[in-house]
């Protein structure tokens, strides 16, 4: 297992769908999933610290975990069948909950949990960007700091 940050959320035209991109600490690969707009809307939320006034679901979540006194360790992303990502909450105790990665990292994202991802889904899914294209991934890291979620309602 790999571990990746979660660069942020954008979306990918022309087909107007929501994806994360997540990028290996240690190496060049960048890995995109492709996710819905209210996963994407609470991944938004969780980078830009955004506090709703009621907790949402992902919110919620944490507020149960932290409530029960059952840590978040991890997320793992670790496996990709069909263009279809899977990943596993991994908690303190040992226990492991099967979940989508959309969920998990809005999730890890509020709990400080950190994300790991499997080598064979970033050999088969990750993509390589040479230090050539560093300027378009950094004009993507800009787009990423002007996001709001509200740019997601309306999907």
């Amino acid at each position: 297992m790999r571990e990746v940050d979660v660069l942020g959320v954008r979306v990918e035209m022309p087909s107007n769908q929501p994806l994360v991109l997540l990028r290996e600490v240690t190496g060049e690969r960048y890995l995109p999933i492709w996710i819905g707009a209210v996963e994407a809307t609470a991944i938004a939320f969780a980078q830009q610290g955004v506090v709703p006034p009621r907790p949402l679901t992902h919110d919620l979540l944490k507020d149960i975990l932290e409530a029960t006194g059952n840590e978040l360790a991890e997320v793992q992303i670790v496996d990709v069948k069909d263009g279809v990502f899977f990943a596993n909450l991994v908690f303190a105790s040992g226990v492991e909950v099967s979940a989508r990665p959309s969920d998990s990292i809005a999730i890890a994202l509020r709990t400080g949990a950190r994300v790991v991802c499997a080598d064979e889904v970033l050999a088969e899914a990750g993509v390589a960007v040479p230090a050539e294209q560093e300027d378009e991934v950094e004009r993507f890291r800009e787009f990423l700091d002007q996001v709001t979620p509200e740019d997601f309602e309306s999907l």
